[in-house]
């Protein structure tokens, strides 16, 4: 890939560019933050039930979190690229990779999540599995490739669509990001019929048939990597490896700090895994420890240890994309960073196994994925068989149900595929809170007047 090619300001909605004092790609991260798909991250599920009597991470305060770490990686990386390869960068992509390539980065990480449902990774499932579970009468109304994005469900690609669809009754081009930023969180830029396991660009898919078209002028606009054109598989992008590395990063060891928190890891293991790994990638253990012993708060304690351990797996992460580069340019790096770091580092390969032993699978997790999974369920087969209904044929509790639906979600004179998909954008979106409430009442569980 030619590094003066692979960014650009061009815009979803073809808007034309307008002066500012903020960069196109400050401006990207600025209108994430005011957008109304961001906000509604606040009150989805990361992990922990939401709420509680002890703050856990949101969806939200991880994609800052997140965002925080990328900005870090882009910029040093920047400064990378635009040492080692000045002598193959124009004037304009010295100071992009200089001054904007941390921008990008950090807004990519901002919204990787904004496509995710409610209740953490089973909202995912239950919206795969309704269409799985009642295949019999609703795959005939589908093409091939709009069923297999209905059966595979999934938020990145959903992001994509979130940020750059135009709704109902709204303007082209979603919130109007840069192909840039968009294409930094293609974590697998194919079409879902093309999805196959092991294949780290082709493990879930990137984008909907209904945005098959803005997806292709987002690779045109960064000269992504072709592979295949039926159906369209293409290589990541050299951004994708660092938003990737940035939540990978986080949510290793976010998630390891808000169970100790919560009282589920003790404090003498969340010390002695994050200690490992910080001894492993430092010779100054010395004044580590005197620290420590400094700090009496046991929650300060694994404060400072997580910092620290984020700091490691930053610098790790950036000497992983250095010795990478190449490889990255021509798309042919086959494991993520933090995967590669994993195999070399036995205290890396600890905390996965123990978060998954001991996080993932606690009780109050699997509960609230079992209840979200319902719960989404649910709200899917009480509005789809009613929205697939011709006009004509729709009977007064179908008409009921469609009622409930804000306008920008109902695409009445659009093809079955498209009144799903408004569907799924209403149900998608919902907060664990939100959702949970009108399953409530549309199951008689709770009876009252909402205004």
């Amino acid at each position: 890939m030619n590094l003066n090619q692979i960014f650009t300001n061009q815009r979803t909605g073809n808007n034309p560019h307008t002066k500012a004092s903020r960069t196109d790609f400050q401006r990207d991260f600025d209108r994430i933050i005011f957008s109304s798909a961001f906000r509604r991250l606040q009150n989805k599920t990361q992990v922990f039930p939401l709420p509680g009597s002890v703050f856990v991470h949101n969806r939200l305060t991880h994609s800052l979190e997140v965002s925080s770490v990328g900005r870090s990686l882009g910029s040093i990386i920047g400064e990378f690229i635009a040492e080692d390869y000045k002598n193959d960068l124009t004037e304009d992509s010295k100071n992009f990779y200089l001054y904007n390539l941390g921008n990008v980065i950090a807004a990519g990480c901002l919204c990787h999540d904004v496509g995710n449902p409610a209740f953490g990774h089973s909202g995912e499932d239950a919206i795969a599995s309704y269409f799985e579970r009642n295949e019999k009468d609703l795959k005939p109304k589908f093409h091939e490739k709009e069923w297999a994005d209905l059966v595979n469900f999934e938020g990145n690609a959903n992001a994509i669509r979130v940020l750059a669809q135009q709704q109902q009754g709204k303007d082209a081009g979603g919130i109007q990001l840069t192909f840039s930023t968009l294409a930094s969180i293609a974590k697998y830029p194919c079409e879902a019929v093309a999805k196959k396991k092991g294949i780290i660009h082709r493990k879930k898919f990137g984008f909907f048939q209904n945005e098959k078209d803005i997806f292709l002028e987002i690779a045109k606009g960064t000269h992504l990597i072709s592979e295949c054109e039926e159906p369209h598989i293409f290589k990541r992008h050299p951004f994708v490896w660092l938003v990737e590395a940035a939540d990978d990063i986080c949510y290793n060891i976010i998630d390891m700090e808000d169970a100790h928190r919560l009282g589920i890891v003790s404090t003498a293991d969340c010390k002695n895994l994050f200690f490992e790994l910080v001894k492993s990638e430092t010779d100054d253990v010395q004044r580590i420890e005197t620290k420590l012993s400094s700090i009496s708060n046991e929650n300060e304690q694994i404060s400072y240890l997580r910092a620290k351990v984020i700091n490691a797996l930053i610098n790790k992460s950036i000497e992983m994309y250095k010795a990478n580069f190449e490889t990255i340019l021509e798309g042919n790096l086959d494991n993520g960073l933090l995967d590669i770091y994993k195999k070399e580092n036995k205290a890396l390969q600890d905390i996965a196994g123990f978060s998954v032993e001991k996080i993932y699978n606690h009780k109050a997790v699997v509960e609230i994925e079992n209840a979200g999974y319902n719960v989404m369920y649910e709200l899917l087969d009480h509005f789809i068989p009613s929205i697939l209904k011709a006009e004509d044929e729709r009977k007064s509790y179908d008409k009921k149900a469609l009622k409930l639906l804000p306008k920008q979600f109902v695409y009445e004179n659009g093809t079955d595929y498209q009144k799903v998909l408004g569907i799924i954008d209403f149900v998608s979106g919902m907060t664990d809170n939100y959702a949970t409430d009108l399953y409530r009442k549309i199951k008689g569980i709770d009876i009252g007047m909402t205004v």
